[in-house]
Order: C-alpha cells, then sequence, then structure tokens
C-alpha cells in the first residue's frame, strides 16, 4: 500500500516538472525515448516507473535524478 501512495504522489511531481521545463508528454516522452502513455500513466499513477525510465526522464528534463525522485 505505501507503493501506491509514493505512485500516486509522484505524478503531479512530474507533471509540474514538466510543465516547468516547457515541455508537453510528446515532447518529454520523445526525449526520453519513451512513448506518451508510458509518461501519460506516470503521471495519472497508472504505472509505477522503473529506474531506467526514471534515469531517461531525468535526463530529458535536464535534472539530477535526485530531483526527480525528491518529492
Amino acid at each position: 500500500m505505501k507503493n501506491q501512495v509514493i505512485i500516486k504522489n509522484f505524478g503531479p511531481h512530474l507533471r509540474a516538472l514538466r510543465e516547468k521545463a516547457g515541455m508537453s508528454q510528446q515532447e518529454l516522452a520523445d526525449t526520453a525515448e519513451l512513448s506518451k502513455i508510458t509518461i501519460q500513466r506516470i503521471e495519472n499513477a497508472k504505472n509505477d516507473p522503473t529506474l531506467s525510465t526514471l534515469c531517461a526522464i531525468a535526463g530529458a528534463l535536464n535534472i539530477p535524478l535526485k530531483k526527480l525522485t525528491d518529492f
């Protein structure tokens, strides 16, 4: 159950970082070499991202992984 809380809280955090970077979901997906549906599912707390996915997203947002996971 604890993971569900983390996943639910991470989605809005990712959305805020993406919007702050001025990126659409598609732009983030393309830059991170992920699918748009993956980004949507993470932001909507439907997906528990892997470490490699988090690294790809942090790289695409040009932020340290720590900033992505510090919410």
